[in-house]
């Protein structure tokens, strides 16, 4: 039995994974490139991936493959169909990063919020040394409490943001972009409700094609200026170039983002124009990454592969 992990970084250099070695002989590539899979996968067994294109062209010689393990819930990199005709399984990781999606949600939303730059630069570049009296609270920021926090996506992530934002006493609506979530745990809404009214727009829905672009320029048009968006979902849902317009124009007050449509950020990309951290805040897709996170992450992985050789279903995609 041969395991290929192709990209051991994409779990982070502070984690030990060395139980992976209890499946038999296991190769570790700290990360691996498109033209790279073909030959590191030939001789796999089973192969655990989380971005690296695993599809006709670098899966054709991989005659022994059996299983695919994605370290993540999304399984964008992998040909469903190519692995459902060669009897290839394919699992992936669900749960594994809810609480640390729901608190970077938040992060964001606070960060933007209180434009908190605006006040770390201030004390620190000797401002607040010379301030006239003991406070300073300009640009002026409001409260979350009692604001309409809105949600595209009620899964896991979406609910535990949606059971914070009830705690910060937050009005909650969310809009069912699949029409299948019928939930009555928080109202549900017409898209033009949601983007009319939410004060803060939280993004955690799957891409689909229904999704794809779903908040674009006439979207954007619709929310109020005062809104903020955050997008902690996949990078397509959102029109970059649209996002951008708006943000300049003000349109919407502020957006903070975790994903992008190309990830690392394009040098192109129009979002990257934006330097004022209090209308935009972009991190590097590390929303999911916390220490636990990833942890959990490895030994879902291990459990999916270990159910597997024991002709037990998993967390079976395929």
């Amino acid at each position: 039995m041969k395991l290929v992990i192709l990209e051991k970084n994409s779990l982070g250099t502070d984690l030990d994974i060395s139980f992976y070695n209890d499946f038999g002989e296991t190769v570790y590539y700290e990360n691996t490139t498109a033209d790279e899979v073909a030959q590191r996968v030939a001789d796999a067994d089973i192969i655990i991936a989380n971005k690296a294109p695993l599809n006709a062209t670098t899966l054709n010689g991989a005659n022994n493959l059996k299983l695919i393990c994605e370290t993540a819930t999304g399984y964008n990199n992998v040909d469903l169909d190519f692995c459902k005709a060669h009897g290839i399984r394919v699992t992936n990781v669900v749960g594994y990063s809810t609480p640390i999606v729901a608190q970077h949600t938040f992060a964001m939303a606070l960060y933007l919020l209180e434009k908190l730059p605006v006040y770390d630069t201030y004390v620190k570049n000797g401002n607040y040394e010379k301030c006239p009296i003991f406070t300073f609270f300009e640009p002026f920021f409001t409260e979350l409490e009692g604001k309409t926090w809105g949600i595209i996506g009620l899964g896991n992530i979406g609910r535990k943001v949606a059971e914070i934002a009830k705690v910060f006493g937050c009005r909650v609506i969310y809009y069912s972009a699949s029409g299948n979530n019928t939930s009555t745990d928080y109202e549900r809404v017409g898209f033009d409700t949601l983007l009319a009214q939410s004060d803060i727009l939280s993004l955690h829905c799957p891409l689909t094609d229904r999704t794809q672009n779903i908040i674009n320029a006439q979207a954007l048009a619709k929310m109020k200026k005062t809104a903020i968006l955050i997008n902690v979902a996949r990078g397509p849902v959102v029109d970059e170039q649209a996002l951008y317009d708006a943000l300049v124009n003000g349109t919407i007050a502020a957006a903070g983002l975790d994903v992008l449509v190309k990830e690392p950020i394009a040098a192109d990309n129009p979002l990257g124009k934006i330097k004022d951290s209090t209308k935009l805040l972009i991190t590097p897709h590390m929303a999911w990454g916390s220490h636990e996170a990833r942890e959990r992450c490895a030994k879902e992985v291990y459990q999916n592969i270990e159910s597997f050789l024991n002709g037990k279903e998993r967390n079976i995609v395929i």
